[in-house]
């Protein structure tokens, strides 16, 4: 099945919003500059790892979105003391 993958172009994840983050990745598609920058060259395989690295980075950014409007706490939010 993976060898399957490798015999289709992978579509470029550029949504047009290129801008970087404090991070360094692109705030559109969430990839490094020498991913975007060498895109073109890489292997189907290599492509495919990119976009796998490109939803990892989307999965943590969104927990940590999550955390930041929650307050970072692990208490229940009605938690009470007294």
């Amino acid at each position: 099945m993976r060898d399957q993958l490798q015999l289709f172009d992978i579509a470029n994840p550029c949504i047009n919003v290129c801008e970087v983050n404090n991070r360094g990745y692109c705030k559109g598609c969430l990839r490094s500059r020498d991913e975007r920058f060498f895109w073109h060259k890489l292997s189907p395989s290599d492509q495919s790892k990119v976009l796998k690295l490109c939803q990892q980075r989307r999965r943590r950014q969104e927990r940590a979105k999550r955390k930041a409007q929650h307050g970072d706490t692990d208490q229940p939010e009605n938690f009470a003391l007294f």
